[in-house]
Protein backbone atom coordinates (compact mmCIF):
# COMPACT_ATOMS: atom_id res chain seq x y z
CA UNK A 1 0.00 0.00 0.00
CA UNK A 2 1.50 3.31 -1.12
CA UNK A 3 1.80 6.21 1.30
CA UNK A 4 0.90 9.80 0.45
CA UNK A 5 3.62 12.41 0.90
CA UNK A 6 2.42 15.24 3.11
CA UNK A 7 3.16 18.83 2.11
CA UNK A 8 4.75 21.21 4.59
CA UNK A 9 2.28 23.37 6.42
CA UNK A 10 2.14 27.09 5.61
CA UNK A 11 3.74 27.80 8.98
CA UNK A 12 6.76 25.66 8.10
CA UNK A 13 7.11 27.41 4.76
CA UNK A 14 6.93 30.79 6.47
CA UNK A 15 9.55 29.72 8.97
CA UNK A 16 11.83 28.48 6.20
CA UNK A 17 11.43 31.71 4.19
CA UNK A 18 12.09 33.83 7.27
CA UNK A 19 15.24 31.85 8.02
CA UNK A 20 16.49 32.38 4.46
CA UNK A 21 15.62 36.06 4.72
CA UNK A 22 17.42 36.38 8.04
CA UNK A 23 20.48 34.56 6.71
CA UNK A 24 20.67 36.96 3.75
CA UNK A 25 20.25 39.94 6.08
CA UNK A 26 23.03 38.67 8.37
CA UNK A 27 25.31 38.10 5.37
CA UNK A 28 24.85 41.69 4.22
CA UNK A 29 25.37 42.99 7.78
CA UNK A 30 28.60 41.04 8.22
CA UNK A 31 30.12 42.03 4.88
CA UNK A 32 32.31 45.11 4.52
CA UNK A 33 31.41 47.16 1.43
CA UNK A 34 34.25 49.55 0.54
CA UNK A 35 32.99 53.06 -0.10
CA UNK A 36 29.39 52.27 0.87
CA UNK A 37 29.48 53.43 4.49
CA UNK A 38 29.55 57.20 3.75
CA UNK A 39 27.24 56.91 0.72
CA UNK A 40 24.35 54.49 1.23
CA UNK A 41 23.02 55.83 4.56
CA UNK A 42 22.94 59.37 3.12
CA UNK A 43 21.31 58.14 -0.06
CA UNK A 44 18.70 56.29 2.00
CA UNK A 45 17.90 59.42 4.03
CA UNK A 46 17.70 61.59 0.91
CA UNK A 47 14.90 59.37 -0.42
CA UNK A 48 12.69 60.04 2.62
CA UNK A 49 9.23 61.27 1.55
CA UNK A 50 10.33 60.98 -2.11
CA UNK A 51 12.52 64.10 -1.92
CA UNK A 52 15.33 62.51 -3.94
CA UNK A 53 12.92 61.63 -6.76
CA UNK A 54 11.22 65.00 -6.79
CA UNK A 55 14.66 66.58 -7.14
CA UNK A 56 15.58 64.14 -9.91
CA UNK A 57 12.36 64.93 -11.77
CA UNK A 58 13.02 68.67 -11.51
CA UNK A 59 16.55 68.15 -12.83
CA UNK A 60 15.32 66.06 -15.75
CA UNK A 61 12.73 68.66 -16.69
CA UNK A 62 15.28 71.47 -16.47
CA UNK A 63 18.21 69.75 -18.18
CA UNK A 64 16.29 67.72 -20.75
CA UNK A 65 16.19 69.22 -24.22
CA UNK A 66 12.90 67.67 -25.34
CA UNK A 67 9.32 67.08 -24.28
CA UNK A 68 10.24 63.43 -23.77
CA UNK A 69 12.34 64.41 -20.76
CA UNK A 70 9.49 66.35 -19.19
CA UNK A 71 7.04 63.51 -19.85
CA UNK A 72 9.48 61.04 -18.28
CA UNK A 73 9.82 63.21 -15.17
CA UNK A 74 6.07 63.61 -14.84
CA UNK A 75 5.37 59.91 -15.33
CA UNK A 76 8.05 59.01 -12.80
CA UNK A 77 6.43 61.22 -10.13
CA UNK A 78 2.94 59.97 -10.99
CA UNK A 79 4.10 56.33 -10.72
CA UNK A 80 5.72 57.11 -7.37
CA UNK A 81 2.44 58.61 -6.14
CA UNK A 82 0.49 55.49 -7.14
CA UNK A 83 3.03 53.22 -5.42
CA UNK A 84 3.06 55.33 -2.25
CA UNK A 85 -0.72 55.29 -2.08
CA UNK A 86 -0.77 51.50 -2.42
CA UNK A 87 1.92 51.06 0.25
CA UNK A 88 0.31 53.38 2.77
CA UNK A 89 -3.29 52.21 2.33
CA UNK A 90 -2.83 48.46 1.82
CA UNK A 91 0.76 47.27 1.92
CA UNK A 92 1.86 48.27 5.42
CA UNK A 93 -1.36 47.08 7.02
CA UNK A 94 -1.55 43.72 5.26
CA UNK A 95 1.57 42.20 6.84
CA UNK A 96 2.50 43.28 10.37
CA UNK A 97 6.18 42.42 10.21
CA UNK A 98 8.61 43.80 12.75
CA UNK A 99 11.80 45.54 11.68
CA UNK A 100 15.11 43.63 11.83
CA UNK A 101 17.11 43.70 15.05
CA UNK A 102 20.02 46.10 14.55
CA UNK A 103 22.55 44.30 16.80
CA UNK A 104 24.37 42.82 13.80
CA UNK A 105 24.53 46.09 11.81
CA UNK A 106 27.58 48.33 12.47
CA UNK A 107 26.57 51.57 14.17
CA UNK A 108 28.18 53.69 11.44
CA UNK A 109 25.65 52.27 8.95
CA UNK A 110 22.55 52.76 11.04
CA UNK A 111 20.19 55.63 10.36
CA UNK A 112 20.03 58.38 12.96
CA UNK A 113 16.23 58.16 13.01
CA UNK A 114 14.84 54.67 12.79
CA UNK A 115 11.47 54.20 10.98
CA UNK A 116 8.57 53.21 13.21
CA UNK A 117 6.22 51.65 10.61
CA UNK A 118 6.05 47.93 9.88
CA UNK A 119 8.83 46.39 7.81
CA UNK A 120 6.94 44.75 4.93
CA UNK A 121 7.05 45.95 2.19
CA UNK A 122 9.76 48.61 1.78
CA UNK A 123 8.22 51.96 0.86
CA UNK A 124 11.60 53.34 -0.22
CA UNK A 125 12.15 50.42 -2.61
CA UNK A 126 8.62 50.80 -3.98
CA UNK A 127 9.07 54.52 -4.62
CA UNK A 128 12.50 54.01 -6.21
CA UNK A 129 11.29 51.22 -8.50
CA UNK A 130 8.11 53.08 -9.42
CA UNK A 131 9.96 56.27 -10.31
CA UNK A 132 12.67 54.52 -12.31
CA UNK A 133 10.17 52.34 -14.18
CA UNK A 134 7.88 55.28 -14.94
CA UNK A 135 10.82 57.27 -16.29
CA UNK A 136 12.04 54.36 -18.42
CA UNK A 137 8.60 53.80 -19.94
CA UNK A 138 8.80 57.30 -21.47
CA UNK A 139 12.56 57.64 -22.00
CA UNK A 140 15.00 54.72 -22.08
CA UNK A 141 17.93 57.14 -21.87
CA UNK A 142 16.78 58.80 -18.66
CA UNK A 143 15.69 55.40 -17.36
CA UNK A 144 19.28 54.14 -17.73
CA UNK A 145 20.49 57.14 -15.73
CA UNK A 146 17.95 56.76 -12.92
CA UNK A 147 17.97 52.95 -12.60
CA UNK A 148 21.37 52.62 -10.80
CA UNK A 149 20.30 55.24 -8.25
CA UNK A 150 17.03 53.40 -7.66
CA UNK A 151 18.88 50.10 -7.15
CA UNK A 152 21.27 51.80 -4.71
CA UNK A 153 18.38 53.26 -2.70
CA UNK A 154 16.70 49.85 -2.51
CA UNK A 155 19.96 48.17 -1.45
CA UNK A 156 20.58 50.86 1.16
CA UNK A 157 17.49 49.77 3.09
CA UNK A 158 19.05 46.35 3.77
CA UNK A 159 22.53 47.82 4.22
CA UNK A 160 21.34 50.21 6.93
CA UNK A 161 19.41 47.45 8.67
CA UNK A 162 15.87 48.80 8.40
CA UNK A 163 14.51 46.08 6.06
CA UNK A 164 14.92 42.42 5.28
CA UNK A 165 15.82 41.58 1.65
CA UNK A 166 12.31 40.22 0.98
CA UNK A 167 10.83 43.57 2.12
CA UNK A 168 12.89 45.32 -0.53
CA UNK A 169 12.08 42.80 -3.26
CA UNK A 170 8.35 43.01 -2.51
CA UNK A 171 8.46 46.82 -2.45
CA UNK A 172 10.32 46.92 -5.77
CA UNK A 173 7.80 44.55 -7.34
CA UNK A 174 4.94 46.71 -6.09
CA UNK A 175 6.61 49.85 -7.46
CA UNK A 176 7.14 48.32 -10.90
CA UNK A 177 3.54 47.12 -10.89
CA UNK A 178 2.32 50.60 -9.99
CA UNK A 179 4.18 52.12 -12.95
CA UNK A 180 2.68 49.60 -15.37
CA UNK A 181 -0.78 50.00 -13.85
CA UNK A 182 -0.55 53.73 -14.43
CA UNK A 183 0.50 53.09 -18.02
CA UNK A 184 -2.66 51.04 -18.47
CA UNK A 185 -4.74 54.07 -17.50
CA UNK A 186 -2.58 56.83 -19.01
CA UNK A 187 -0.76 55.50 -22.10
CA UNK A 188 2.81 56.49 -22.82
CA UNK A 189 3.57 58.41 -26.00
CA UNK A 190 4.85 55.23 -27.65
CA UNK A 191 1.58 53.38 -26.99
CA UNK A 192 -0.56 55.93 -28.79
CA UNK A 193 -1.51 55.09 -32.38
CA UNK A 194 0.32 56.95 -35.12
CA UNK A 195 -1.55 60.02 -36.37
CA UNK A 196 -3.44 59.80 -39.65
CA UNK A 197 -0.96 61.01 -42.21
CA UNK A 198 -1.70 61.08 -45.93
CA UNK A 199 1.75 60.62 -47.52
CA UNK A 200 3.12 63.39 -49.72
CA UNK A 201 5.99 63.75 -52.17
CA UNK A 202 8.95 65.82 -51.06
CA UNK A 203 12.59 65.95 -52.20
CA UNK A 204 15.15 63.99 -50.18
CA UNK A 205 17.75 66.43 -48.81
CA UNK A 206 20.23 64.35 -46.76
CA UNK A 207 22.86 67.10 -46.57
CA UNK A 208 20.42 70.01 -46.51
CA UNK A 209 21.29 71.29 -49.99
CA UNK A 210 18.53 73.61 -51.32
CA UNK A 211 17.03 73.83 -47.81
CA UNK A 212 16.72 77.27 -46.21
CA UNK A 213 16.04 77.22 -42.46
CA UNK A 214 14.70 80.41 -40.88
CA UNK A 215 15.35 80.72 -37.14
CA UNK A 216 13.54 82.99 -34.71
CA UNK A 217 16.49 83.90 -32.51
CA UNK A 218 14.24 85.02 -29.63
CA UNK A 219 12.17 81.83 -29.49
CA UNK A 220 12.98 79.43 -26.63
CA UNK A 221 16.09 77.36 -27.41
CA UNK A 222 16.05 78.19 -31.12
CA UNK A 223 19.60 79.52 -31.28
CA UNK A 224 21.06 76.36 -29.74
CA UNK A 225 18.86 74.27 -32.04
CA UNK A 226 20.14 76.24 -35.05
CA UNK A 227 23.69 75.09 -34.25
CA UNK A 228 22.51 71.49 -34.22
CA UNK A 229 20.87 72.02 -37.62
CA UNK A 230 24.10 73.43 -39.09
CA UNK A 231 26.07 70.42 -37.85
CA UNK A 232 23.53 67.85 -39.05
CA UNK A 233 22.81 69.52 -42.43
CA UNK A 234 26.08 71.17 -43.49
CA UNK A 235 24.85 72.32 -46.93
CA UNK A 236 21.69 73.97 -45.63
CA UNK A 237 21.35 77.73 -45.37
CA UNK A 238 20.44 78.78 -41.82
CA UNK A 239 19.16 82.33 -41.40
CA UNK A 240 18.63 83.77 -37.92
CA UNK A 241 16.42 86.83 -37.60
CA UNK A 242 14.41 88.88 -35.14
CA UNK A 243 10.65 88.26 -34.80
CA UNK A 244 9.81 91.47 -36.67
CA UNK A 245 11.75 90.22 -39.72
CA UNK A 246 10.33 86.70 -39.81
CA UNK A 247 7.58 87.25 -42.37
CA UNK A 248 9.83 88.89 -44.97
CA UNK A 249 12.67 86.42 -44.41
CA UNK A 250 10.35 83.44 -44.81
CA UNK A 251 8.93 84.87 -48.06
CA UNK A 252 12.42 85.31 -49.54
CA UNK A 253 13.49 81.84 -48.45
CA UNK A 254 10.41 80.14 -49.93
CA UNK A 255 11.05 81.70 -53.35
CA UNK A 256 14.57 80.26 -53.73
CA UNK A 257 14.45 76.96 -51.81
CA UNK A 258 13.26 73.46 -52.64
CA UNK A 259 12.13 73.16 -49.02
CA UNK A 260 11.54 75.70 -46.29
CA UNK A 261 12.79 74.99 -42.78
CA UNK A 262 11.73 76.77 -39.62
CA UNK A 263 13.07 76.74 -36.08
CA UNK A 264 11.00 78.27 -33.31
CA UNK A 265 7.81 77.86 -31.34
CA UNK A 266 4.24 77.47 -32.51
CA UNK A 267 3.85 81.13 -33.49
CA UNK A 268 6.96 81.02 -35.68
CA UNK A 269 5.91 77.73 -37.26
CA UNK A 270 2.48 79.26 -37.94
CA UNK A 271 4.05 82.00 -40.09
CA UNK A 272 6.22 79.49 -41.94
CA UNK A 273 3.28 77.17 -42.62
CA UNK A 274 1.25 79.94 -44.24
CA UNK A 275 4.21 80.89 -46.45
CA UNK A 276 5.01 77.28 -47.36
CA UNK A 277 1.38 76.57 -48.29
CA UNK A 278 1.18 79.72 -50.41
CA UNK A 279 4.35 78.87 -52.34
CA UNK A 280 3.67 75.11 -52.47
CA UNK A 281 6.99 74.12 -50.91
CA UNK A 282 7.38 71.43 -48.24
CA UNK A 283 8.02 72.55 -44.69
CA UNK A 284 10.66 71.12 -42.33
CA UNK A 285 9.94 71.89 -38.66
CA UNK A 286 12.77 71.95 -36.11
CA UNK A 287 11.31 72.29 -32.58
CA UNK A 288 13.13 75.10 -30.81
CA UNK A 289 10.50 77.18 -29.06
CA UNK A 290 8.88 77.28 -25.65
CA UNK A 291 5.87 75.40 -27.04
CA UNK A 292 6.09 72.94 -29.95
CA UNK A 293 2.64 71.35 -30.09
CA UNK A 294 2.49 70.95 -33.87
CA UNK A 295 5.94 69.35 -34.06
CA UNK A 296 5.12 66.90 -31.28
CA UNK A 297 1.83 65.91 -32.90
CA UNK A 298 3.86 65.03 -35.99
CA UNK A 299 6.15 62.85 -33.88
CA UNK A 300 9.03 65.35 -34.11
CA UNK A 301 10.71 65.87 -30.76
CA UNK A 302 14.36 66.41 -31.71
CA UNK A 303 16.40 67.84 -34.56
CA UNK A 304 17.40 64.31 -35.52
CA UNK A 305 13.76 63.38 -36.15
CA UNK A 306 13.49 66.09 -38.81
CA UNK A 307 16.94 65.32 -40.22
CA UNK A 308 15.95 61.68 -40.69
CA UNK A 309 12.76 62.69 -42.53
CA UNK A 310 14.74 65.05 -44.79
CA UNK A 311 17.28 62.35 -45.59
CA UNK A 312 14.60 59.90 -46.73
CA UNK A 313 12.16 62.42 -48.19
CA UNK A 314 9.36 61.25 -45.91
CA UNK A 315 6.54 63.79 -45.77
CA UNK A 316 2.82 64.03 -45.07
CA UNK A 317 -0.06 66.35 -45.92
CA UNK A 318 -1.83 68.16 -43.09
CA UNK A 319 -4.83 70.47 -42.80
CA UNK A 320 -4.42 74.19 -42.29
CA UNK A 321 -6.95 76.04 -40.14
CA UNK A 322 -8.13 79.41 -41.50
CA UNK A 323 -10.02 82.40 -40.11
CA UNK A 324 -11.19 85.64 -41.66
CA UNK A 325 -10.73 88.46 -41.36
CA UNK A 326 -7.12 87.85 -40.45
CA UNK A 327 -4.91 89.71 -37.96
CA UNK A 328 -4.53 92.65 -40.35
CA UNK A 329 -8.27 93.39 -40.26
CA UNK A 330 -11.07 93.30 -42.87
CA UNK A 331 -8.81 94.43 -45.71
CA UNK A 332 -6.01 91.96 -44.93
CA UNK A 333 -5.40 88.35 -45.85
CA UNK A 334 -6.77 85.33 -44.05
CA UNK A 335 -5.27 84.21 -40.79
CA UNK A 336 -4.11 80.61 -40.36
CA UNK A 337 -3.59 78.21 -37.46
CA UNK A 338 -1.97 74.81 -37.19
CA UNK A 339 -3.06 74.00 -33.65
CA UNK A 340 -5.93 76.04 -32.26
CA UNK A 341 -7.91 79.27 -32.37
CA UNK A 342 -9.58 80.60 -29.21
CA UNK A 343 -11.66 83.40 -27.74
CA UNK A 344 -12.35 84.23 -24.11
CA UNK A 345 -9.94 83.92 -21.20
CA UNK A 346 -7.19 82.14 -23.15
CA UNK A 347 -5.93 85.15 -25.16
CA UNK A 348 -5.50 87.15 -21.97
CA UNK A 349 -3.81 84.17 -20.36
CA UNK A 350 -1.35 84.04 -23.29
CA UNK A 351 -0.53 87.74 -22.96
CA UNK A 352 -0.01 87.49 -19.20
CA UNK A 353 2.11 84.36 -19.56
CA UNK A 354 4.34 86.00 -22.17
CA UNK A 355 4.84 88.98 -19.87
CA UNK A 356 6.08 86.81 -16.99
CA UNK A 357 7.83 83.96 -18.85
CA UNK A 358 11.19 85.75 -19.47
CA UNK A 359 11.51 86.39 -15.73
CA UNK A 360 10.26 83.19 -14.08
CA UNK A 361 10.03 80.58 -16.83
CA UNK A 362 7.22 79.24 -19.00
CA UNK A 363 5.48 76.78 -16.64
CA UNK A 364 5.43 79.04 -13.53
CA UNK A 365 4.32 81.93 -15.76
CA UNK A 366 1.39 79.83 -17.01
CA UNK A 367 0.25 79.06 -13.44
CA UNK A 368 0.56 82.72 -12.42
CA UNK A 369 -1.27 83.86 -15.55
CA UNK A 370 -4.14 81.44 -14.95
CA UNK A 371 -4.56 82.68 -11.37
CA UNK A 372 -4.45 86.34 -12.38
CA UNK A 373 -6.74 86.01 -15.40
CA UNK A 374 -9.41 83.81 -13.82
CA UNK A 375 -9.59 86.11 -10.81
CA UNK A 376 -10.32 89.29 -12.77
CA UNK A 377 -11.93 88.33 -16.09
CA UNK A 378 -15.60 88.48 -17.06
CA UNK A 379 -17.25 86.21 -19.65
CA UNK A 380 -17.64 87.65 -23.13
CA UNK A 381 -20.89 87.55 -25.05
CA UNK A 382 -20.97 86.26 -28.61
CA UNK A 383 -23.25 84.54 -31.09
CA UNK A 384 -21.90 81.12 -32.09
CA UNK A 385 -23.68 79.37 -34.95
CA UNK A 386 -26.69 81.63 -34.42
CA UNK A 387 -26.98 81.12 -30.65
CA UNK A 388 -26.08 84.07 -28.43
CA UNK A 389 -24.84 83.49 -24.89
CA UNK A 390 -22.03 84.39 -22.46
CA UNK A 391 -18.95 82.17 -22.54
CA UNK A 392 -15.63 81.85 -20.81
CA UNK A 393 -13.84 80.09 -23.62
CA UNK A 394 -14.36 79.15 -27.25
CA UNK A 395 -11.72 76.70 -28.49
CA UNK A 396 -11.45 75.65 -32.14
CA UNK A 397 -8.83 72.95 -32.77
CA UNK A 398 -7.34 72.11 -36.16
CA UNK A 399 -8.37 68.46 -36.04
CA UNK A 400 -9.85 66.48 -33.17
CA UNK A 401 -7.76 66.47 -30.00
CA UNK A 402 -7.76 63.09 -28.33
CA UNK A 403 -7.60 62.40 -24.63
CA UNK A 404 -4.28 61.47 -23.01
CA UNK A 405 -5.37 60.73 -19.44
CA UNK A 406 -7.93 63.14 -18.00
CA UNK A 407 -7.35 66.06 -20.39
CA UNK A 408 -7.32 66.49 -24.17
CA UNK A 409 -3.85 66.20 -25.63
CA UNK A 410 -2.50 64.74 -28.86
CA UNK A 411 -4.18 64.77 -32.26
CA UNK A 412 -4.25 61.35 -33.90
CA UNK A 413 -5.27 62.67 -37.31
CA UNK A 414 -3.79 65.84 -38.76
CA UNK A 415 -5.83 65.69 -41.94
CA UNK A 416 -9.36 64.80 -40.84
CA UNK A 417 -10.99 67.87 -42.44
CA UNK A 418 -12.71 68.73 -39.14
CA UNK A 419 -12.62 71.42 -36.47
CA UNK A 420 -12.73 70.46 -32.80
CA UNK A 421 -15.09 73.06 -31.31
CA UNK A 422 -15.41 73.39 -27.53
CA UNK A 423 -17.32 76.00 -25.55
CA UNK A 424 -17.14 76.68 -21.82
CA UNK A 425 -20.36 78.50 -20.98
CA UNK A 426 -20.48 81.66 -18.90
CA UNK A 427 -21.34 81.67 -15.21
CA UNK A 428 -19.60 81.88 -11.87
CA UNK A 429 -16.36 80.08 -10.91
CA UNK A 430 -14.56 80.08 -14.29
CA UNK A 431 -11.71 78.01 -12.86
CA UNK A 432 -14.02 75.15 -11.89
CA UNK A 433 -15.84 75.34 -15.21
CA UNK A 434 -12.60 75.17 -17.19
CA UNK A 435 -11.44 72.23 -15.08
CA UNK A 436 -14.76 70.43 -15.63
CA UNK A 437 -14.44 71.01 -19.37
CA UNK A 438 -10.93 69.56 -19.40
CA UNK A 439 -11.95 66.45 -17.48
CA UNK A 440 -15.06 65.94 -19.64
CA UNK A 441 -12.97 65.59 -22.78
CA UNK A 442 -14.08 65.90 -26.40
CA UNK A 443 -17.55 65.46 -27.84
CA UNK A 444 -19.58 65.98 -24.65
CA UNK A 445 -22.43 68.26 -23.64
CA UNK A 446 -23.21 69.62 -20.19
CA UNK A 447 -24.47 72.86 -18.61
CA UNK A 448 -20.79 73.83 -18.31
CA UNK A 449 -19.23 72.52 -21.49
CA UNK A 450 -20.20 71.66 -25.06
CA UNK A 451 -18.01 70.04 -27.69
CA UNK A 452 -18.61 68.91 -31.24
CA UNK A 453 -16.98 68.51 -34.65
CA UNK A 454 -17.64 71.00 -37.44
CA UNK A 455 -16.22 71.99 -40.81
CA UNK A 456 -16.77 75.70 -40.21
CA UNK A 457 -17.78 77.99 -37.36
CA UNK A 458 -19.33 81.44 -37.57
CA UNK A 459 -18.94 83.84 -34.62
CA UNK A 460 -20.79 87.17 -34.64
CA UNK A 461 -21.92 89.85 -32.23
CA UNK A 462 -18.40 90.41 -30.93
CA UNK A 463 -17.37 93.72 -29.44
CA UNK A 464 -14.79 95.28 -31.80
CA UNK A 465 -11.31 94.77 -30.40
CA UNK A 466 -12.12 91.48 -28.66
CA UNK A 467 -8.80 89.61 -28.26
CA UNK A 468 -8.35 86.16 -29.79
CA UNK A 469 -5.42 83.75 -29.85
CA UNK A 470 -4.13 81.51 -32.63
CA UNK A 471 -1.13 79.22 -32.13
CA UNK A 472 -0.03 81.29 -29.15
CA UNK A 473 -0.25 84.65 -30.93
CA UNK A 474 -2.79 87.30 -29.89
CA UNK A 475 -4.74 89.67 -32.18
CA UNK A 476 -8.04 91.59 -32.02
CA UNK A 477 -11.28 90.94 -33.87
CA UNK A 478 -13.97 92.97 -35.55
CA UNK A 479 -17.66 92.17 -35.06
CA UNK A 480 -17.57 88.82 -36.85
CA UNK A 481 -15.26 85.87 -37.52
CA UNK A 482 -15.56 82.91 -39.89
CA UNK A 483 -13.40 79.86 -39.16
CA UNK A 484 -12.87 76.91 -41.51
CA UNK A 485 -9.93 74.91 -42.80
CA UNK A 486 -8.00 74.04 -45.94
CA UNK A 487 -7.82 70.23 -46.15
CA UNK A 488 -4.34 68.78 -46.81
CA UNK A 489 -3.04 72.21 -47.78
CA UNK A 490 0.43 71.81 -46.30
CA UNK A 491 3.22 69.30 -46.94
CA UNK A 492 5.48 68.68 -43.95
CA UNK A 493 8.56 66.49 -43.52
CA UNK A 494 7.72 63.85 -40.96
CA UNK A 495 9.48 60.68 -39.70
CA UNK A 496 7.49 57.61 -40.60
CA UNK A 497 6.63 55.11 -37.85
CA UNK A 498 8.69 51.95 -37.89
Amino acid sequence: MSTLRTLPSPTRWQTWLHQCDLAAFQSVAARHWPGAEPLLPRLSRSANHGLLWFGAAAGMAALGSSARSRRAALRGIASLAVASAAINTVGKGAVRRERPILDLVPVIRQLKRQPFTTSFPSGHAASAAAFATGVALESKGWGAVVAPVAVAVAASRVYTGVHYPSDVLAGAALGIGAAFALRGVVPTRGQLPAPGRPPAEAPALPTGQDLVVVVNRESGSATATADLVRNALPLSEVVECAPADLSGTLEKAARRAKALGVCGGDGTVNLAAAVAATHSVPLAVFPGGTLNHFAYDLGIETVQDTVAALASGDAVRVDLGRFRPGPQGPGGAHGYFLNAFSLGVYPELVRTRERWAPRIGGWPAGVLAAFEVLRGERPLTAEVQGQRRPLWLLFVGNGLFQRVGPAPGRRHNLADGLLDVRVVHGGRTPGLRLLAAAVAGPLTRSPVHAAERRRRVRISGLAPGTPYAYDGEVAHSGKELMIDKLPEALTVYCPMPI
